[in-house]
């Protein structure tokens, strides 16, 4: 059950820059257990973090309960010649993976505190960033390890795509697509 006392805030690069530290040392708590993996670092986040937020169409939402920040998404649209797609393990249809900036967002990242986890908080934050997204799809990488997380996209109406490597360091992820305007959120 989603807590009603849940505050959510949409913001653009210049805001989620400011409180960009409040959201690293979130993520540091919540992959505590990997941050000595190099590709799982608060550095590695913090390099990652400042070029998704580059992008024109940045946006993140936070999840606030009593002013403490317990969870975020944020992703943005994918640029012509992105390369989103170059770790892609298998052949894709023809123009599948062309990106003109406004074709497909990719969802970077959604998290939320164990303490605050399975109460349709991530749900709730995911239909938030991307409820009124003007992009035919969207994209994200899960790990096919996280269960909890791949069966949660899939049964939001995700689909596989593919399996993709974004990094020589970086595990091979799934890849999933939804078509948006999501079917189940309303445009408000």
């Amino acid at each position: 059950m989603i807590p009603s006392a849940l505050d959510l805030h949409a913001l653009d690069t210049d805001d989620a820059r400011a409180i960009q530290d409040e959201l690293f040392a979130l993520y540091a708590r919540i992959y505590a257990d990997q941050l000595s993996d190099p590709f799982y670092s608060v550095d590695r986040f913090a390099d990652r973090f400042a070029g998704h937020s580059g992008r024109p169409g940045f946006e993140l939402v936070t999840g606030r309960i009593g002013g403490e920040l317990i969870g975020y998404a944020y992703g943005g649209p994918l640029p012509p010649r992105t390369q989103w797609w170059n770790g892609l393990r298998e052949p894709a249809p023809a123009g599948a993976t062309d990106e003109d900036g406004t074709r497909t967002f990719a969802l970077n990242e959604i998290m939320v505190t164990q303490d605050w986890r399975r109460r349709g908080i991530a749900r709730t934050l995911h239909d938030a960033l991307l409820a009124e997204r003007p992009e035919q799809r969207a994209t994200l990488l899960v790990d096919p390890g996280n269960t909890p997380a791949r069966t949660a996209y899939l049964s939001w109406g995700w689909q596989l795509f593919g399996h993709l490597q974004p990094f020589p360091d970086a595990p091979v992820y799934d890849a999933l697509i939804v078509d948006l305007p999501l079917s189940h959120v309303a445009a408000g």
